[in-house]
């Protein structure tokens, strides 16, 4: 019989991730677990609207066995079964992000047989999520390195509060998998990026956008920003800025509008984050190198990074990960500060 997993939710960050991993590597591998004290550092902990989502997702597509799985629960238990490959649609019924319901079922999807559409609905540009661009335009394309095969297309954005958002995701069975090196990024050759609106005028757009240039070009004069201007059942704005090098570099850093938040204020605060990534000499930004480790721990072989900053997001992640898989995690450097990481994958058949 298989032994059950038992996770403590309050563990490091505490936070909603621990059970998004657990959805996806119970998933993988075919191990049970149970989660006690679910998001309990969050000011609302237990289950909010979008990590049942996540959670309805993973047992649809496992026909999964589950027990405490209703808003507010600090519990859940997970029997799954296999993943299979469909037609899928999963709905928020608020702003809650879809990036994340989108990150959780992306692998699983992947080692099913056969190809997935999945139509997501809820938030596409809300507060601590990855955006919508970020999946597309720096998340999706490292998947894509890696071996993994998916493409995402916006319908509608979704901000908060409204939500409303609506993408299609396809993904198909992934090529052979690689391991991941990236240590040396090389010279700094371009920023891109895109300035966008919903429902607002655009000249918010290209105010997010020429203060962004103000600030880049003195570092990067190949720096380009295209404005949008994105359906939406709501209102909103973002700004999206991705650096590209010459070696081995993978960054990118947005921000959001807010009633009575100034244009100029959006795009500085995606730019200090870029530009607080530039001065260092990593390769991955903080965002993605806790993203990438559940996939790294996959592939056989050794995968190797650098990151400009070490989260306890990260080292959580890394924590969880290793209750499901015989993959072993080292993270070089102190917390907050620049590190190295270093995955010893488990390889790809990781079910009993």
């Amino acid at each position: 019989m298989t032994t059950l997993i038992e996770i403590n939710g309050a563990f490091g960050e505490g936070g909603g991730q621990i059970l998004r991993t657990s959805l996806t590597l119970s998933a993988l591998t075919g191990q049970p677990f149970n989660i006690i004290n679910v998001r309990a550092n969050r000011k609302q902990p237990g289950l909010r609207p979008q990590h049942l989502t996540a959670a309805q997702a993973i047992a649809r597509i496992t026909n999964a066995q589950m027990d405490g799985a209703f808003q507010h629960s600090q519990h859940l238990s997970f029997i799954p079964g296999q993943p299979h490959a469909g037609r899928y649609r999963f709905a928020i019924p608020t702003a809650g992000a879809l990036t994340l319901v989108l990150q959780t079922i992306f692998l699983p999807l992947c080692f099913a047989k056969g190809g997935s559409d999945v139509v997501l609905s809820g938030g596409t540009h809300v507060p601590f999520s990855p955006i919508f661009h970020y999946l597309s335009e720096l998340w999706l394309p490292c998947m894509a390195s890696l071996g993994f095969r998916g493409i995402c297309q916006l319908n509608k954005a979704g901000f908060y509060p409204r939500g409303g958002g609506d993408m299609l995701l396809k993904v198909h069975s992934p090529q052979a998998l690689r391991p991941f090196k990236a240590l040396d990024r090389g010279k700094l050759t371009q920023i891109r990026g895109i300035s966008g609106v919903a429902n607002l005028d655009e000249s918010i757009a290209r105010r997010q956008k020429y203060q962004a240039l103000r600030r880049l070009r003195p570092i990067c004069p190949d720096t380009k920003i295209k404005t949008t201007s994105l359906p939406s059942p709501g209102k909103g704005t973002f700004i999206f800025l991705k650096a590209m090098f010459s070696g081995d570099g993978w960054a990118s850093f947005s921000a959001l509008g807010a009633p009575g938040k100034r244009a100029e204020v959006v795009a500085d605060e995606a730019v200090e984050e870029m530009l607080t990534f530039l001065k260092s000499d990593a390769c991955v930004d903080y965002h993605l190198a806790d993203q990438i480790l559940l996939p790294l721990a996959l592939i056989k072989g050794s995968s190797r990074f650098t990151t400009h900053q070490i989260t306890q997001h990260m080292l959580t992640n890394a924590h969880v990960i290793q209750k499901f898989l015989q993959a072993r995690i080292e993270i070089k450097g102190d917390l907050g500060g620049p590190g190295e990481v270093v995955i010893d994958g488990a390889g790809v058949d990781i079910r009993p």
